[in-house]
């Protein structure tokens, strides 16, 4: 009973994307920006209609300029008033632009409407803006939001391999590939101490890598996957590597959480993008580091709603492992260190049919 305890999976807790925190931040710029907004139509009166307002007590605000123009900002119960069919097109606080004679003459109607009523808001008076500088703060926030875009999708997209590169290609495969006949980063069994007995089971790989045809026209069938099971340390990306530097075929390798990304769809997008690739260079092999990280069974989602981005790029995974296309000359190969119960829950093993047994060397 104990035992059957212990083999429980453990439930993942969905981990905390720091990624969303820079979209939340740009969001709330966008929305603080944009809800501070002033503006809208810039309307110019005369210095006669001005006047008829500021008697009215339509204004709740002056602005006046050094080179004689006055900005009035017009009360929010008046806007219809002033703007006629056009106040749905204004901001909360719209202004109107005067020009007028000398301030001297201003301050003299003002301090008048002011002692008879008629205007009660404030009056400042300032230099005129400089209309780059006021072009330049305009641009900036939106030239920022970008930034910060920018900056979430690298992150997102890992910031290197395929993918990483261009924040438009965060559904492309981060696959590291090792081309044929790369000398310099060539493995071989020669290179993998012990693991005798693996590496005679794969040498039937090895074998078909190199003479594909030969198979072929006698009716046979290679696997068309293996799966390196062993605690960590064994020596099985090692071994994955030297069967493609024996066959002398390129090498696509990769880890099974580069497949899963915040957005839905962008690890489905990026298993057809490395099968698609594979498909180019075949024979070859490709090689999945920690294929638990996808290997969930189906129908077991943890995760509170509908679609789940892990089974969406499993299932996408089997369709090109398994599915109606072609993929002659493409071995996957798979590594997980995961325990007994979790490998027979796999929906990945039922196309990995070989699996190979890595223990510690002795």
């Amino acid at each position: 009973m104990s035992e059957n305890t212990n083999n429980k999976p453990k439930i993942n807790m969905p981990r905390f994307n720091l990624s969303w925190l820079y979209v939340i931040i740009a969001m709330s710029f966008a929305i603080l920006y944009f809800s501070n907004q002033e503006g809208g139509i810039d309307k110019q009166i005369t210095y006669t209609e001005f006047k008829d307002m500021i008697n009215k007590g339509y204004a709740n605000k002056i602005i006046a300029y050094d080179d004689n123009t006055v900005e009035m900002y017009i009360k929010p119960e008046f806007v219809k008033d002033v703007f006629k069919n056009d106040y749905k097109k204004v901001g909360r606080n719209p202004a109107l632009n005067v020009e007028i004679g000398s301030m001297e003459s201003l301050d003299k109607f003002m301090e008048k409407a002011q002692e008879e009523g008629h205007f009660t808001g404030s009056i400042s008076y300032e230099k005129k803006r400089d209309y780059f500088g006021a072009l330049f703060w305009n641009i900036a926030p939106f030239l920022l939001l970008i930034g910060i875009w920018m900056f979430a999708m690298r992150r997102m997209s890992g910031g290197a391999g395929a993918g990483g590169a261009n924040p438009f290609n965060v559904g492309k495969s981060k696959a590291q590939v090792y081309e044929k006949g790369d000398k310099t980063n060539r493995i071989t069994f020669k290179d993998v101490a012990g693991q005798a007995e693996a590496k005679q089971e794969v040498e039937e790989i090895v074998e078909f890598l190199r003479q594909p045809q030969k198979y072929t026209e006698l009716g046979g069938k290679i696997p068309k996957g293996a799966l390196l099971v062993g605690p960590p340390g064994t020596g099985k990306t090692l071994l994955a590597k030297a069967v493609a530097g024996e066959a002398d075929v390129p090498f696509f390798s990769l880890s099974g959480s580069d497949f899963v990304e915040m957005f839905v769809g962008v690890g489905a997008s990026r298993v057809r993008d490395l099968f698609r690739q594979a498909k180019e260079k075949a024979p070859c092999i490709i090689f999945i580091d920690e294929i638990d990280a996808v290997g969930r069974a189906r129908g077991k989602n943890p995760s509170m709603g509908g679609n789940d981005e892990r089974e969406n790029t499993l299932n996408q995974l089997l369709t090109e492992m398994d599915g109606f296309g072609s993929n002659s000359g493409v071995i996957i190969l798979a590594a997980t260190n995961a325990r007994i119960y979790w490998i027979r829950h796999y929906c990945v093993p039922v196309v990995l049919t070989a699996r190979f047994m890595l223990t510690y060397p002795t």
